[in-house]
């Protein structure tokens, strides 16, 4: 059997770089720590209102007893009028993109 060597080049564009897929997924990540979301950052990034949210998201104890600061998640739930909704940037995005499926059906 004949085989052959063969070398190419592939331009990249001056305003890309090549990364390795983990090295990706760990910058996306801290670009979210520490950064909190208010209601408005999760309407925007869910495309859903407060009250889709609340109704789909929050409230359902299947998912509040993941997501509440008092049980050790990630969402502060406002107690009182005034108060706002508080989430954790990294933490709600990694959320969303593991119970997509039961969220959204």
């Amino acid at each position: 059997m004949q085989q052959f060597q063969v070398s190419i080049s592939i331009p990249i564009p001056e305003d890309s770089i090549l990364i390795k897929k983990v090295e990706f997924e760990e910058l996306k990540n801290q670009s979210l720590t520490g950064v909190y979301w208010n209601m408005r950052d999760l309407e925007f990034r869910t495309k859903r209102k407060s009250e889709w949210i609340k109704e789909h998201i929050l409230y359902p104890s299947r998912f509040r007893k993941i997501l509440d600061s008092e049980t050790g998640g990630f969402v502060f739930y406002p107690k009182k009028k005034g108060q706002t909704w508080a989430f954790q940037a990294n933490k709600m995005a990694a959320f969303l993109d593991k119970y997509f499926q039961q969220i959204f059906s």
